[in-house]
């Protein structure tokens, strides 16, 4: 799948959400230490084909991404490769501190099995209905293509838009006279 072609199952007026992400709250749980989730999620990380986020003890990874603003969020590409890239990808909307212990305890917001073209970058439409007022995301990656122990991505793309809200410090203080 071209560039071109992965780009126009995006609608018009949804963007990529990196720009939105407040990468100081960013978590991973069960990342290996040298094959980090920025890697797969940061601008020109993501591009690399040679840099993956890795999971590290077992296949599970699971990832927190805060935004700095409430978005909503249209569709999400998740790459890898057919081996070893995910399989199963459960996400949670505004569902913060969670970990593999409870992860099977709360109702996904949507889960994905991801085909090969979606690991080749076709992106998965979700059920926008559920993602209409993020503050906060979680992927669940639950497993991958092969049953592996280790689990590759590629890349993580996020697409949406913004909840259009009042920006506070823009407004001047009216003052007294």
């Amino acid at each position: 799948m071209s560039a071109a072609e992965s780009a126009t199952a995006i609608q018009r007026n949804q963007v990529d959400l990196l720009d939105f992400i407040d990468w100081s709250g960013v978590e991973c749980l069960n990342q290996s230490s040298s094959h980090s989730l920025s890697n797969a999620l940061k601008q020109g990380y993501r591009e690399d084909e040679g840099l993956n986020l890795e999971s590290d003890a077992d296949e599970q990874l699971l990832i927190y991404i805060p935004f700095t603003q409430v978005i909503k969020l249209h569709s999400i590409v998740v790459m890898g490769s057919e081996e070893d890239g995910p399989k199963t990808v459960k996400l949670f909307a505004n569902r913060e501190h969670m970990g593999f212990s409870n992860v099977s305890d709360f109702p996904p917001s949507d889960t994905a099995v991801l085909s090969p073209d979606n690991l080749k970058g076709k992106p998965v439409v979700l059920k926008y209905v559920k993602f209409q007022n993020v503050r906060s995301l979680t992927i669940f990656i639950e497993d991958n293509q092969s049953g592996s122990e280790i689990t590759k991505v590629q890349k993580i793309a996020l697409y949406g838009s913004t909840v259009e809200t009042t920006d506070m410090k823009g407004l001047k203080k009216i003052e007294d006279h």
